[in-house]
């Protein structure tokens, strides 16, 4: 048996929610494909700025979950099932 490693599956996990996202905002015009799109977005709204005189840094994250970035996980985990 081959040793996949972690390293295999985090970037499959990343791909597949990235083109997932892509897919899904490609897919927002089209009437009867726009489910793929449909989401919800956690995170900070604005950013969090801590200003230290000399140094200043921003913090910020946000995230959007749609059904095309779940989709995209499921066949990142296929793929890397069978490799």
């Amino acid at each position: 048996m081959r040793d996949k490693g972690f390293w295999v599956l985090l970037l499959l996990l990343l791909a597949g929610i990235v083109l997932g996202g892509f897919l899904g905002s490609l897919a927002d015009g089209v009437s009867w494909l726009s489910w793929l799109n449909f989401g919800q977005s956690f995170g900070l709204d604005e950013p969090l700025v801590l200003n230290l005189g000399v140094l200043v840094i921003t913090f910020g994250l946000s995230i959007r979950i749609t059904m095309a970035s779940i989709l995209g996980v499921a066949v990142a985990l296929l793929i890397y099932r069978y490799i």
